[in-house]
């Protein structure tokens, strides 16, 4: 056999051979391409598209760890250093379609104080498309104006009520006007005690309405802004009492200087309902027997300013008084060392003038938002 012919038939052998390895040979399936995590910038900050979905979702929260000193809600509170804790768990999503952004709202809080007392929930979960929101919020007589001021005993004086139930609608003509109309949750189930009294049923109804009551709450208001200024007026009437409240709160800008003003007027002094209610403790010691005394009475006024020290540093201040004279003035510091950390001392006076009491307390807050 001459080379060439030895060539020839050791190549033909090499190709039969490889063809049966081919034809046995286990072939590994292609790999699915890759997607990454696409920005979601149509919602704001920090939305990010569900990897296969046109469904926008943000992942946030806050962790809060802060000393507590006395009550400024309650004169009889004489303790020592209270330590709280708090986690909250925020998750939102929102998808475009044809009848505007279709969002859900959802919060989960766990708490633990000192003495080993915890308390967990689901703090808010809601559903909004459009200008329409049903599902549990804060209430719009709080949401729609802005709380009161920038300080955390910001409700010594009562503002208004918080989660609840409700089904809302807001108005926003773009040109600065907006509206709201809202059917609020009266939390119908049983009549509860509430900060201890012995008689819930008899001065509670305001709180914890009766289980037999059908009809929602009404909560109603407009308002206008402008640039460096704003006006809002709420209103809110509770089915059960058959009485309510109204604010308005005027806010101005100059600089980097912010200012409220905030009045509230109940339609019966002499009772209490869940738009001029009150969150003082009835113990005995500054309240009262009859828990109206430790309400607006009449009105009740807020006043409070921020004011920016350095880009890191600013100071806050509120200020309330009400026609039953209570009086009640927070004040603190807000300092960020880092980007999202707050670090805040507060400290709080409340005089009760018809009890002849008054109460200092502190907070020295530490704050991490994610």
């Amino acid at each position: 056999m001459n080379i060439k012919g030895l060539l020839f038939g050791s190549a033909a052998a090499l190709a039969a051979a490889s063809g049966v390895q081919a034809a046995d040979a286990i072939v590994g399936a292609e790999p699915e391409p890759l997607e990454y995590v696409r920005i979601c910038d149509a919602y704001g900050k920090g939305y990010f598209y569900i990897p296969g979905t046109e469904t926008c979702l943000k992942v946030g929260g806050k962790v809060r760890t802060e000393g507590e000193w006395y009550d400024a809600y309650d004169a009889k509170s004489h303790v020592g250093t209270m330590w709280h804790d708090r986690t909250e768990l925020n998750i939102d999503t929102a998808t475009d379609t044809e009848y505007g952004p279709l969002k859900t709202n959802t919060i989960f809080r766990w708490e633990w104080n000192d003495g080993g007392s915890t308390n967990s929930k689901l703090l808010f979960a809601n559903i909004s498309l459009g200008g329409l929101t049903v599902g549990k919020l804060d209430s719009q007589y709080n949401l729609y104006v802005g709380y009161a001021g920038n300080v955390a005993n910001d409700d010594v004086i009562y503002d208004g009520p918080y989660e609840l139930n409700q089904l809302t609608y807001n108005y926003d003509a773009g040109n600065g006007f907006t509206a709201v109309i809202s059917l609020e949750d009266s939390n119908s189930a049983s009549n509860g005690t509430y900060f201890g009294d012995a008689d819930p049923a008899a001065t509670h109804d305001w709180v914890t309405a009766k289980g037999n009551h059908y009809a929602p709450d009404v909560v109603a208001g407009a308002g206008y802004s402008a640039g460096t200024w704003g006006i809002k007026v709420i209103g809110g009437y509770d089915s059960i009492v058959e009485e309510g409240a109204i604010k308005a709160r005027l806010d101005a800008t100059f600089g980097g200087f912010k200012a409220f003003f905030m009045a509230g007027w109940n339609t019966e002094g002499s009772k209490l309902n869940q738009y001029a209610g009150t969150n003082l403790n009835s113990d005995g010691a500054a309240c009262p027997t009859n828990r109206a005394d430790c309400g607006w009475g009449d009105w009740a006024l807020w006043t409070g300013f921020t004011a920016p020290i350095n880009d890191k540093l600013s100071a806050n201040a509120q200020f309330a008084y009400t026609d039953s004279k209570i009086f009640a003035a927070t004040a603190n510091v807000q300092w960020y060392p880092v980007k999202n950390l707050l670090i805040q001392p507060e400290v709080s006076y409340t005089n009760w003038d018809a009890a002849d009491t008054d109460q200092w307390a502190g907070i020295l807050r530490f704050e991490r938002n994610f």
